[in-house]
């Protein structure tokens, strides 16, 4: 019977994640040429390549992709044991930010997980819009806070990943959208709001809003009683709910970045821990965070 590596698994999932080998040497404190030699025992031990190379960055194969969601799960599997054994309890008081569309769909899975692994440390989370979050004096309150960027900018601190907006409703809407989109929007300053609006007026698309409101649970329970669109990052879209793609009378909404702040430049255990967790979840969760 042949094993699978969990060193090997980490070192192709930090692959998987940066695109590099480079990349994946340095964050993992390794030689490139020892990084190349498990992934090559790797793809022998599977019987297949698990990149291809496009351009500078490193894209995963077919077998590569399946080896992904297991890998992923086998390395959390592997850390959350170990964690249990030889290791102090980690304490702490966590008081975290997110925005209100992550409160629903992926911060309870995150949290949940976390949780469990350290119930020593207590989670105070608060749900709001990112500018919110981040307004003076609002932010130093907190430890952490999940972010919305209007614009995806890698250089700045704590920047995650780049997301892509979709447009989601009813699935009557996919066959037949009404002359004068009824939209489903949170309040300003809603960055989504703004987006939306914004790219309508430039289509020169009618519209008017049926109804405003921040939190996600009532945005799904409208769209679920057919009241109209509204547009989410991809990956914040509960099971169950229809993404409407590559309609021509529907514009393109681009793209937003997620970031984690730590607006005190707080360091502790607890708050790196939480850190990793959340980093590590978001950036997989293009297959449905």
């Amino acid at each position: 019977m042949r094993n699978l590596s969990i060193d090997f698994l980490r070192s192709f999932i930090t692959i998987a994640q940066t695109g590099s080998y480079t990349a994946c040497a340095e964050k993992l404190k390794r030689t490139q040429p020892a990084i190349s030699l498990q992934i090559k025992k790797l793809e022998e031990t599977i019987g297949d390549k698990l990149f291809e190379r496009n351009g500078n960055r490193l894209n995963l194969t077919l077998s590569g992709s399946k080896l992904l969601e297991f890998g992923m799960k086998m390395v959390r599997l592997n850390d959350q044991a170990m964690s249990e054994f030889g290791r102090p309890q980690i304490s702490g008081y966590i008081k975290l930010g997110i925005p209100s569309e992550f409160s629903t769909f992926l911060m309870p899975r995150i949290i949940g997980r976390f949780s469990q692994n350290y119930p020593e440390i207590s989670l105070e989370v608060h749900c709001a819009l990112s500018r919110d979050l981040l307004s003076e004096p609002t932010m130093e309150k907190f430890d952490l806070i999940l972010a919305l960027q209007e614009f995806p900018d890698e250089s700045k601190p704590g920047y995650i990943k780049t997301e892509p907006l979709v447009w989601v409703g009813n699935p009557r809407f996919s066959r037949n959208l009404p002359e004068k989109l009824p939209l489903i929007a949170a309040p300003p300053p809603c960055i989504y709001r703004k987006r939306v609006l914004q790219a309508l007026e430039k289509a020169k698309k009618d519209w008017h809003i049926v109804y405003t409101i921040s939190d996600l649970t009532g945005i799904r329970s409208a769209i679920d009683e057919g009241l109209g669109l509204t547009v989410l990052a991809k990956s914040t879209v509960p099971q169950g709910l229809n993404i409407i793609a590559d309609n021509p009378n529907l514009p393109e909404m681009g793209n937003i970045g997620i970031q984690l702040i730590n607006p005190k430049n707080k360091s502790s255990e607890a708050i790196k821990l939480l850190s990793e967790s959340i980093i590590s979840n978001l950036t997989n969760a293009g297959s449905h965070i």
